[in-house]
């Protein structure tokens, strides 16, 4: 990782819902789900979330490098239909070695829609896909 990512970093993503990013596609093959209403589902948004951390943290990797996340602990206090926006806004407030945090907040075009925090690991992608190969190989 790149000495250029710190604390107080900021960075926006947005995204358009679309309607298959709504609680009836998380889980297709359930029924519960797909009896649910068709607003921007939590799996997703947490993705989201997810995404605008990696946005943010791409450019202070250095090559070969990537990340992981490895703790989410956020709220989603109010259901988006499809076609809004959404702006995912976040600010890196811990870098401890290979572990970032990440502050977030998530904003629809009425209201914000969950916030909380996100961390990641930095990792070396070879090194990582090696060890799952071999988890997957039953090693």
């Amino acid at each position: 990782m790149k000495e250029s990512l710190h604390p107080g970093l900021e960075y926006t993503h947005t995204y358009r819902v679309p309607e298959n990013k709504t609680v009836p596609h998380l889980y297709p093959e359930s029924e519960i789900f797909q009896e649910m209403p068709k607003v921007f589902a939590t799996g997703f948004m947490v993705g989201l979330m997810e995404w605008a951390c990696m946005e943010a943290l791409a450019p202070h990797l250095e090559p070969g490098e990537g990340s992981v996340g490895t703790l989410i602990n956020v709220t989603h206090t109010a259901a988006t239909p499809p076609g809004m926006e959404v702006a995912v806004h976040i600010r890196c407030v811990e870098v401890d070695g290979q572990r970032i945090k990440w502050e977030i907040e998530a904003r629809d075009e009425v209201e914000v829609i969950g916030q909380g925090t996100h961390e990641r690991f930095c990792i070396d992608i070879d090194r990582f896909n090696a060890r799952v190969a071999k988890k997957a190989g039953g090693n």
